[in-house]
């Protein structure tokens, strides 16, 4: 059996699957075990994090493996995230623990361009991971994809989509950084050759042609139908304080591909080897126009990508609106509790505190990643018992010219779109 870490990933779906299809039994490990079952329910699964899961612990899941394929990481220390938990401390344990269980195999993907000099967290820890694992007395195979492309989307590739389908015109900080790209199924098949193929070796997957951003997103745009749009440069301090806001976004558990480490990465380009890409599928890795062309872009692709921005405008309306609805309430409840005039005056001043702080707390909910999902639904319902407890009460509020009935309809809908796309992955 393999045991796959990160398997809910980009990379580890595509990884999990191509073993799968070889006729390896594969063991896939995830933090949130029941959206892995229900996403890959063909697939055996384990419950294990790799920020706090000691030796002596991955040593009990180790029954029965003979190999490990690490697709797991971070971008940036986060609540949830931590680069030297994730890339070097829990890597530690569970090569401490291989060791020890005799799982001589260990395939570990990091990423093309780490090295001594960027200066970043992410590289520092990633360097780290590689370094520990070479000491080890594992047979290793480091694997360092360049910038992965998939006919999935997550992460920087999903990024991607969405400026490539950005409406008008194709907005880049840095349109000269370049980037040397690799098909997520190269990367599952180079994978799958390191299972049995020479050890303790590190080699990175990229296409020999280098692509600047700007041919790169162009042709992006060309795969996924739509019409031509010029690159237009965005000065660097309006990126990096996107970045910085993405940063601050990320301890409310929004896991943004816009991060500054993701922007910084980026900035200096995404470049490796390209002949050990050869040497890691016996072949030429799929350039650009050739992976784009084994997938065939539909609707689904289109509405992705410009649906991505609108994602977090739609998210960040919401939470304006029924935070101002609240605040506003508050500031002006005696004028607020005489639509109210036919209840009791002190019902009327409870009812309109009652429902501005639920409008509060709804809008600052939704801020919150892990509280969205039931703030968007909360929004709902909140909703319909406003529209029906209204026309119970005040059933002439429906024909008042500034419709307070009728604009709750489109708040409404504007939750529940918020909710269908509320899934990263």
């Amino acid at each position: 059996m393999i045991l796959i870490l990160g398997a809910t990933g980009l990379i580890g779906t595509h990884v999990a699957a191509r073993l799968a299809r070889a006729g390896h039994p594969v063991l896939g490990v995830a933090r949130d075990i029941d959206g892995a079952r229900r996403r890959s329910p063909g697939m055996a699964w384990a419950r294990a994090d790799l920020r706090h899961t000691t030796a002596e612990e991955w040593a009990g899941l180790l029954d029965g493996v003979h190999a490990v394929v690490n697709c797991a990481g971070a971008l940036q220390d986060a609540p949830g995230d931590s680069l030297s938990a994730v890339h070097a401390d829990g890597l530690r344990h569970l090569v401490q623990a291989c060791e020890a269980r005799g799982v001589r195999r260990f395939v570990h993907l990091s990423a093309a361009g780490v090295a001594v000099g960027r200066e970043t967290a992410f590289n520092a820890t990633k360097l780290a991971g590689e370094m520990m694992l070479e000491r080890s007395a594992l047979d290793w195979v480091i694997l360092r994809p360049g910038l992965v492309l998939a006919p999935t989307a997550y992460g920087g590739s999903a990024l991607l989509r969405g400026v490539a389908g950005f409406p008008g015109c194709i907005p880049l900080a840095w349109p000269d950084a370049t980037v040397q790209a690799i098909s997520v199924e190269d990367v599952a098949e180079a994978v799958l050759r390191a299972l049995d193929g020479p050890a303790r070796l590190r080699l990175d997957l990229v296409h020999a042609e280098p692509w600047p951003l700007r041919r790169l997103l162009p042709e992006l745009r060309r795969w996924l139908g739509l019409r031509p749009a010029r690159v237009i440069p965005l000065p660097a301090p309006l990126a990096w304080a996107a970045g910085r806001v993405a940063d601050g976004l990320a301890w409310l558990g929004w896991r943004s591909p816009m991060r500054s480490t993701a922007l910084e990465q980026l900035r200096q380009g995404i470049e490796g080897k390209p002949a050990d890409a050869q040497r890691a599928l016996g072949r030429q890795p799929l350039s650009v126009p050739a992976m784009l062309a084994g997938w065939p872009a539909g609707v689904q692709e289109r509405w992705f990508a410009r649906l991505y921005f609108l994602k977090p405008a739609m998210l960040g309306v919401l939470a304006g609106f029924w935070l101002i609805s609240g605040i506003i309430g508050l500031l002006n409840v005696e004028g607020a509790a005489t639509v109210l005039d036919e209840w009791p005056e002190e019902a009327a001043w409870w009812a309109v505190v009652g429902g501005s702080v639920v409008d509060i707390a709804l809008g600052l909910a939704v801020m919150w990643r892990r509280a969205a999902g039931w703030a968007l639904a909360g929004m709902l319902v909140v909703s319909a018992g406003y529209l029906l407890g209204g026309t119970l009460l005040r059933g002439d509020l429906w024909l008042d010219p500034l419709g307070p009935f009728l604009k709750i309809i489109p708040a409404a809908f504007l939750a529940l779109a918020a909710l269908a796309v509320l899934d990263d992955r």
